[in-house]
């Protein structure tokens, strides 16, 4: 997975499954754009995205999920719940603000 952590006010955490870099996924007027420039960050284990999500939900960041992985991941971390997933063309995504 890979995530990137994007400096501001309020830090947003962005977190995708690698594969899904630079895709783009269409569903009716909806649109999932994984672009590089938002997403493409660093090659993460899973253990080592619980541990950022854990420590980056502490500090009030926003989070930009998308992908099978990147979701299950922050379901096992509690920063979402089923509920708050969506999605398009099959790929699942949240995004949170905490």
């Amino acid at each position: 997975m890979q995530v990137r952590i994007q400096r501001s006010y309020r830090d947003i955490v962005a977190i995708c499954d690698s594969e899904l870099l630079g895709k783009t996924f269409e569903q009716g007027k909806f649109q999932l754009n994984i672009k590089e420039s938002f997403y493409k960050g660093e090659e993460k284990t899973k253990q080592e995205i619980l541990d950022i999500i854990k420590k980056m939900s502490i500090e009030d960041s926003t989070f930009n999920i998308v992908g099978k992985e990147a979701i299950e991941t922050a379901l096992e971390a509690g920063i979402i719940s089923k509920e708050g997933i969506k999605e398009i063309q099959g790929i699942p995504f949240a995004l949170v603000l905490l």
